[in-house]
């Protein structure tokens, strides 16, 4: 049953029940085809179209975050019959609005319509009285936000930060090929399964450049939730003007996570709005911190990941524990490190104020930087992770209730969500 069927959402406007065909051809074999790195690799676990759409066959387990305006609940969850784990988000229809629905059936016809290993897209979609399930492949060792938080303050190696820059790449290179922009690239986006596969996620905020049948070289349309995104967005899709931005849009926000996974802060979080607008309008950008990014009397502080400012779940925004005054040195690393030339040289080119002087994400992959990613094995991948491990069952879980056994549930404000929140949609 389509959950545009469903009897609880009769008071808004009528939506007629759409039946999803698989509108593009599956095109991820062409893109980047000869990479056998395990972070592209599919497993048995990652196909969950043959599991049951009877919500009673899902013992929900612990709660992994919130997502979709606090309205969508994300837990790990056991399929009774097989015993296999997965990841379930659950929307109360009722309580959504008619635009959020709106907003909920594109999300989940843009997961039909994606195919491609480093994506993570949900190929099993249901309703059960008011809610909405949205089952995923559990990405057992979440985002790499939560990873640098809980594993990483200080930033992670650079060999960690190629394999995981790379499945992001191919994800873009896959998304910019089919004709959509990401236009929400960040670490909270980035995640990682215990079999070492690195999908990225947030396709709420995936845009189309097809317009009446044809590619559009610039778009205009401003991402929603784009307070909590600013740190990640390039100076063109911020400048809002007759140029509009394209795919290279993406290429920015990745060069910006690059300096988000190797320090472990985020970049601009702690300038206003405007004053970050300006930095990047100016032309001044995050380098590494082995470097001065700015002259000191421009520079604004950098954000810890760690402090909880962004969960990749809630989009939240909060104050940093991290703050300087106008006189103050900018901050130093715990652990100062030395980069490679070839990370210097993927940043700058990621982060190049003009669009069109920025790699594309075909190109990028042929970068030095990542002629290591090849050479890993399972095995090496799991040596890159120490002393992170993957969430697992818990022994003994009681057996727990299914939220679709009452259409008034619980609010998802009922409960305050875990502090290693990751993000599912």
């Amino acid at each position: 049953m389509s959950f545009l069927d469903c009897s609880c959402i009769s008071s808004h406007s009528h939506v007629q029940s759409i039946s999803i065909e698989e509108q593009y051809e599956d095109i991820s074999h062409q893109c980047s085809s000869s990479d056998v790195s395990p972070c592209s690799v599919l497993t048995d676990g990652d196909d969950i179209t043959d599991l049951s759409t009877d919500s009673t066959h899902y013992q929900l387990l612990s709660q992994l975050g919130r997502g979709f305006n606090n309205l969508s609940q994300v837990n790990m969850a056991r399929h009774t019959p097989s015993g296999r784990l997965v990841a379930v988000k659950n929307t109360n229809l009722d309580e959504c609005t008619e635009d959020e629905l709106l907003q909920l059936m594109n999300e989940v016809l843009l997961s039909r319509r994606f195919r491609h290993p480093n994506l993570l897209t949900s190929r099993l979609v249901f309703s059960s009285c008011c809610q909405l399930w949205v089952l995923s492949p559990l990405m057992s060792y979440g985002s790499a936000d939560s990873l640098l938080r809980s594993y990483f303050p200080d930033g992670m190696s650079e060999s960690l930060m190629a394999y995981l820059l790379y499945g992001v790449l191919r994800a873009l290179e896959y998304l910019h090929h089919m004709g959509y922009v990401h236009r929400g690239v960040k670490a909270s986006h980035v995640l990682l399964s215990a079999e070492g596969r690195v999908c990225l996620s947030g396709l709420q905020s995936v845009y189309s450049l097809m317009k009446d049948g044809k590619r559009m070289r610039a778009v205009f349309d401003m991402p929603q939730h784009s307070p909590s995104l600013l740190p990640w967005l390039s100076p063109e899709l911020l400048r809002q003007d007759l140029h509009g931005y394209g795919v290279k849009s993406d290429i920015y926000s990745l060069g910006i996570v690059a300096c988000e996974l190797v320090s472990g802060r985020v970049p601009f979080q702690d300038m206003s709005p405007t004053l970050m607008l300006l930095q990047k309008l100016r032309g001044s950008h995050c380098c590494l911190l082995d470097v001065p990014p700015y002259p000191l009397g421009d520079m604004g502080a950098l954000k810890v990941s760690r402090s909880g400012v962004d969960s990749g779940i809630g989009e939240s925004v909060a104050t940093g524990s991290l703050t300087r005054t106008a006189t103050a040195e900018r901050p130093q690393s715990p652990a100062p490190k030395n980069h490679s030339v070839t990370l210097h040289n993927l940043v700058q080119l990621c982060l190049q104020q003009q669009p069109e002087r920025r790699p594309s994400a075909t190109a990028l992959l042929s970068h030095p930087f990542f002629r290591q990613v090849k050479k890993h094995t399972r095995d090496s991948f799991l040596s890159l992770m120490y002393p992170a491990v993957p969430v697992s069952c818990p022994p003994d879980t009681p057996p727990s209730g299914t939220p679709t056994q009452t259409c008034n549930t619980p609010s998802p404000t009922d409960t305050e969500p875990e502090d290693g929140m990751w993000d599912f949609s």
